[in-house]
C-alpha cells in the first residue's frame, strides 16, 4: 500500500497542472495591433529645410522600426542627407524628407557605430521608404523597403 501512494500523489498533481494551464490558456489575451510611427518633434531637427514641403521635391519616409531589445530600445539613430546631420529616431518614430529628385546619400549611426550609408534614388516611380532597424549583433542598419 505505500507505493501506491507516490503514484497517485503524481496523478494528483499531473491533474492540477493540466486543468490550471488549461483555465491560463483561456485567458491568454491577444498581441496588440501595430501602433503608428510618431513623428520626429521639430525641437529634435537641426535641419529644418529638409522637412518643409516644396513645389518640386518628393517625399522620403525614413522609419525607425519598433524594437523590444533593451539593449538598442533607448539609442537614437543619427539621420544624415547628403552629408548632413538632419534629426535622429528614436524606437518607433519617423521622419519626412522632401527632397529634390536624383541620387541622394542617406546614412545612419549611433554613439556605437560607424556611419551607414546608401545611395537613395529619389524619383516618383519608386517607393521612397527607407527603415532603419539593428541587427542581432545590435548594429545599425538601413535599407530601403517597399510600401
Amino acid at each position: 500500500m505505500p507505493l501506491r501512494l507516490p503514484v497517485a500523489w503524481k496523478f494528483a498533481v499531473s491533474a492540477m497542472l493540466v486543468a490550471c494551464a488549461t483555465a491560463l490558456a483561456g485567458c491568454a489575451s491577444e498581441p496588440a495591433g501595430p501602433v503608428p510611427y510618431k513623428d520626429v518633434p521639430a525641437a529634435r531637427i537641426v535641419k529644418p529645410g529638409y522637412t518643409q514641403p516644396e513645389t518640386g521635391k518628393i517625399a522620403v519616409d525614413v522609419r525607425r522600426e519598433r524594437s523590444g531589445d533593451v539593449v538598442v530600445r533607448f539609442r537614437d539613430a543619427l539621420v544624415y542627407v547628403d552629408g548632413e546631420q538632419v534629426t535622429d529616431l528614436m524606437n518607433g518614430e519617423r521622419v519626412i524628407f522632401y527632397l529634390s529628385p536624383g541620387m541622394h546619400r542617406i546614412a545612419v549611426s549611433t554613439q556605437f557605430d560607424p556611419v551607414v550609408e546608401m545611395q537613395f534614388m529619389v524619383t516618383g516611380r519608386y517607393t521612397n521608404h527607407a527603415s532603419v532597424t539593428f541587427n542581432p549583433d545590435h548594429r545599425i542598419q538601413l535599407r530601403r523597403v517597399p510600401k
